[in-house]
């Protein structure tokens, strides 16, 4: 029956997709925006630019970070005659939550030398219905000469963590005079920028990073020529979808502690729960190249943590978690992989090794609600049949390899390589505990097609719930 339910729950996915987008998209903070020309016609044309987002530090976990936008401008008049315009800049824009926040410490230069703007209002581009604050500045272009022009700003990153993104807004660019004739966009990072702190081509639910970004020591830069932006042309706007820059630094902090202290059981564990964290993404996991390495890594983590204290029901907990939400999304696409049984496993020894942990606890019952058939909910405890018995396959609704695992993938080997316990014996349940936490079911989704499978495993984990009170 539950399986029909999920069934029915996809089918609405695919007949609503826009519903969905509605209510899961975060609100957005107003993205960075190439300045524009006045409402008349201009023979200025935008010859070069080049934007520079420089991600900031920033050490706060529960911060989505900022940057620094330092926008770079040559114009050119190509005309016989003089311009002097208003050249505008939106500061605004709606957030999708019917707000309006603002851009902030915005500079302006002209020729190197500031100029003050003014605060006016008109229409905001995506809901011209409503308007917003612009900043309006006062240029003269004279024939035949390049003029620059110069912005600089500060923007939040927005999303959900631990993930963040930043937007830039190439198409107000096409309101000057013929293409644009070069832009250099450059990504910069506080550390090392690589695909595994730069997510490219995988879209992380309000935010796809622009393809074909050069990583280069910290930085990711892009180069166009000759392009006139717009929704319908190859070269639209620019968003970078990346690690929070305070996860990052997180898990930087974490490799220099397992580096220091090589033989410190919980410096490997807090490595793995960095690992983790990234991801699993908090709403799915990473199914790219560099999120099978995240997760290679967190298991190889959570492995040294437990060879060095294997009595540790924390980590063996932490351990678990991270087994079971790779094996539970998988088995939307494929039959139980064996990390579902490394996963009943490391909770099995957690429960006996700390009955009463309350984080412990916590752990258990999440992997419960994922994985019913095999771990079974007593009166004083949980039962596992999948270690003392081969399951019977989930149904296999498509044919999808799952990602790459550090372990075999067939049931039959599992059961050939675990150790069973007593059957029928089970584990006792009680009270409290610390350190490794398991987030609630998540209530906000990725976007268009990415909402697929967090919003059937929501409903299937919500049916589960009616079944069990």
């Amino acid at each position: 029956m539950k399986r029909l339910i999920l069934s029915f729950s996809m089918l609405a996915l695919f007949l609503f997709p826009s519903a969905v987008h509605a209510d899961v998209a975060p609100p957005i903070n107003p993205p960075g925006s190439n300045p524009q020309p006045g409402t008349e016609p201009t023979q200025v044309r935008m010859v070069a630019e080049t934007v520079l987002v420089d991600v900031q530090k920033d050490l706060d976990l529960r911060s989505l970070g900022s940057a620094m936008i330092t926008a770079d401008f040559s114009m050119r008049n190509l005309g016989n005659a003089s311009e002097s315009m208003a050249v505008r800049f939106p500061i605004a824009a709606q957030n999708g939550h019917f707000e309006y926040p603002e851009i902030t410490d915005l500079k302006i230069t002209v020729d190197r030398k500031k100029i003050e703007y003014r605060r006016t209002r008109f229409p905001d581009e995506a809901d011209p219905s409503q308007m917003i604050p612009w900043a309006e500045f006062d240029i003269t272009f004279p024939p035949g000469q390049d003029v620059s022009i110069q912005v600089k700003y500060k923007l939040k990153g927005s999303g959900y963590a631990p993930y963040t993104a930043f937007y830039y807004i190439l198409e107000s660019g096409a309101g000057w005079k013929d293409t644009i004739g070069s832009a250099d966009i450059i990504l910069r990072l506080p550390y090392e920028a690589n695909p595994q702190n730069v997510v490219i081509g995988l879209q992380i639910g309000w935010a796809q990073t622009t393809p074909g970004g050069v990583f280069q020591g910290n930085e990711v830069r892009w180069h166009f020529d000759n392009f006139e932006p717009g929704p319908h042309e190859a070269i639209h706007n620019m968003e970078f979808a990346l690690v929070a820059p305070s996860v990052w630094n997180n898990l930087l902090i974490t490799r220099a502690n397992v580096t220091k202290s090589p033989n410190d059981s919980e410096a490997w564990g807090q490595l793995g729960k960095a690992y983790k964290s990234i991801f699993l993404m908090n709403k799915y996991y990473r199914d790219d190249d560099a999120g099978k390495e995240l997760y290679k890594l967190a298991v190889e983590a959570y492995e040294k943590c437990l060879a060095l204290n294997p009595k540790d029901a924390q980590w063996h907990a932490g351990f678990a978690d991270l087994l079971a939400n790779h094996a539970f999304w998988n088995s939307f696409l494929t039959n139980p992989t064996m990390d579902v049984y490394r996963a009943f496993n490391e909770i099995h020894t957690a429960l006996e090794l700390a009955p009463k942990d309350t984080r412990v606890l916590e752990i258990a019952e999440s992997i419960y609600l994922m994985f019913p058939e095999g771990m079974i909910k007593t009166e004083n405890g949980y039962d596992f049949p999948w270690l003392t018995q081969t399951p019977t396959p989930l149904p296999v609704p498509l044919t999808i390899a799952p990602a790459e695992s550090t372990v075999a993938t067939s049931p039959v080997e599992a059961t050939a390589t675990l150790v069973p316990r007593v059957a029928n014996t089970p584990l006792p349940i009680s009270s409290p505990g610390k350190n490794e936490t398991t987030p609630a079911p998540k209530t906000t989704l990725p976007c268009g097609a990415a909402a697929l499978a967090p919003l059937t495993i929501g409903i299937w984990l919500v049916n589960k719930r009616k079944l069990l009170h």
